[in-house]
C-alpha cells in the first residue's frame, strides 16, 4: 500500500486531486446537510445544468466523490491513477481522466435530451443528482491495463467488469449510471495509443535525466 501512495515528486496530480476529494468528502460529512445538498445538486451533471453550464458543470461534479470521505472511490483513485500517472505522467493521466468523465456523462446525457424532446421520457428526466469521480476512475483503470503485462492487463479489466456488472444487478448504480461506467471502460482502453506512447516518452526521459543528475553531481 506504501508504494500506493503518491507523493509530490512521483505523482503530483493525483496527489493534490485525493486532497481535494478529501475535502469535500469531509465537508459533506461535516457540513450543514441543507448546503451540501444544494452544492450537489447544483453540480449535477443531469441535462438541465449540462445545457445551462456545460463546462463548470463537468468541472464541478469531478471534485466531489459518492460516499464522502469515508468512500471506497478514494482508495480506489490512488491504486488506479498513482500507477498511471508514475508511467505516463500527470497531464497525460488528467488528460485519460477528463476524457472518460466528459464522453461518458455525454454518451448517457444526450440521448436522455432526446428522448425528452421526442416525448419519450417526462420533463423530470431533465434533473438528476449524479456527481462523483466515477467514470474518471474507470477510463484511467482501462489506461492502465493497456500499460500492464497481459495477465495483469486482464486481471484489471475482468476484476473492474465485474464490479460494474455486480453493482448495476444489485441496483447500486442506475442503469444510465451503469451505462456511463461501461463507456469510460471502452475510453480507457481506446486510449491505448496515447498512454503508451506516454509511457515510451516517459521511460526513455528517465535515463537521461538521471545522467544528468550524476553529471551535476
Amino acid at each position: 500500500m506504501v508504494r500506493s501512495a503518491p507523493t509530490p515528486a512521483s505523482a503530483p496530480f493525483t496527489l493534490a486531486y485525493a486532497l481535494v476529494l478529501l475535502g469535500t468528502g469531509l465537508f459533506v460529512h461535516l457540513g450543514d446537510p441543507r448546503t451540501v445538498h444544494d452544492l450537489l445538486a447544483a453540480s449535477s451533471t443531469d441535462v438541465s445544468h449540462l445545457f445551462q453550464r456545460p463546462l463548470l458543470t463537468l468541472l464541478a461534479s469531478a471534485v466531489w466523490v459518492v460516499g464522502g470521505f469515508v468512500s471506497l472511490y478514494l482508495p480506489a483513485l490512488l491504486l488506479v491513477l498513482t500507477p498511471l500517472e508514475r508511467r505516463i505522467g500527470g497531464l497525460r493521466t488528467a488528460g485519460v481522466f477528463l476524457l472518460g468523465h466528459v464522453l461518458a456523462t455525454l454518451l448517457t446525457e444526450l440521448p436522455v435530451a432526446a428522448s425528452v424532446a421526442l416525448g419519450h421520457l417526462p420533463h423530470s428526466s431533465l434533473r438528476r443528482l449524479d456527481y462523483g469521480v466515477s467514470y474518471g476512475l474507470i477510463a484511467c483503470a482501462g489506461a492502465l491495463a493497456v500499460l500492464l503485462r497481459p495477465r495483469a492487463r486482464w486481471a484489471l479489466v475482468g476484476g473492474t467488469a465485474v464490479l460494474l456488472t455486480v453493482s448495476s444487478l444489485t441496483g447500486v448504480v442506475d442503469p444510465l449510471t451503469g451505462w456511463g461506467h461501461v463507456l469510460a471502460l471502452l475510453t480507457g482502453l481506446g486510449c491505448w495509443p496515447y498512454v503508451r506512447r506516454g509511457a515510451r516518452r516517459r521511460a526513455t526521459a528517465a535515463p537521461a535525466d538521471a545522467a544528468a543528475d550524476r553529471a551535476n553531481g
